[in-house]
């Protein structure tokens, strides 16, 4: 079989594999990103409390591989009791049981959220600190001072650093293959058991993960350049 007649062949398989890796991706990022700059925010909080445990959360999940994390937030969840409450309605849509697709979600959520966090931090000590000074001079509380003024600027010092993390984020998704989640990466798999190929659906894959980070990095790419004409 040629490469033309395995694309034509196999081709639902990739689409189906890359819709759920979409999926899985974009519920990740939003996840990521609002637990992450919670946890940037905790970070340079002046509570000693709430910096320990922003600061242990970071370390610890920076220091253990996703393979681990998603096995044990998988077989972890079921042991201790958590369920997620059914939704047969959904899993036509997202291509598989809503309960798995919650696990890996969550898992990737919490690995990227760490990373997420350091990079908002920095962000964040980037902006010069007398904006702060300024803004509370004219009577704006701290929480206010950051939402408006603080966390805009530092937006548009760590759109490339985000970016990067959301290309990240799609590549690592292929892990989720581990735990029998449709994603491309476990289509391959099958395609490459079915029809003893161990070289050809790989190809095929690594060229459809190519083709969503570049699409990613270039959107992102024209994001920032608008970001900065705005200015």
């Amino acid at each position: 079989m040629d490469f033309l007649e395995f694309i034509v062949k196999y081709y639902p398989y990739y689409l189906e594999g890359a819709k759920n890796t979409i999926l899985i991706a974009l519920f990740t990022v939003i996840l990521g990103t609002v637990v992450g700059t919670l946890l940037a925010l905790m970070r340079l909080s002046k509570n000693f409390i709430l910096k320990a445990i922003s600061a242990t959360y970071i370390e610890f999940i920076r220091g253990t591989p996703v393979y681990v994390q998603i096995l044990i937030i998988y077989f972890g969840l079921s042991q201790i009791g958590i369920e997620f409450p059914k939704a047969e309605w959904l899993d036509p849509v997202i291509g598989m049981n809503f309960s798995d697709f919650m696990s890996c979600v969550i898992t990737l959520s919490i690995n990227s959220a760490a990373y997420v966090a350091e990079i908002v931090r920095a962000g964040i000590q980037a902006v010069d600190k007398g904006q702060m000074e300024a803004a509370r001079s004219l009577g704006m509380s701290k929480s206010l001072a950051m939402k408006q003024i603080i966390l805009p600027q530092a937006i548009k010092n760590i759109l490339p650093a985000l970016g990067n993390e959301f290309v990240t984020v799609i590549k690592e998704s292929s892990i989720v293959a581990v735990i029998g989640i449709a994603d491309l990466m476990f289509k391959a798999k099958i395609i490459s058991g079915k029809n003893a190929m161990p070289f050809m659906p790989y190809i095929v894959v690594a060229i459809v993960y190519f083709i969503l980070t570049f699409t990613l990095s270039k959107l992102m790419g024209l994001l920032e350049r608008r970001m900065k004409n705005s200015d």
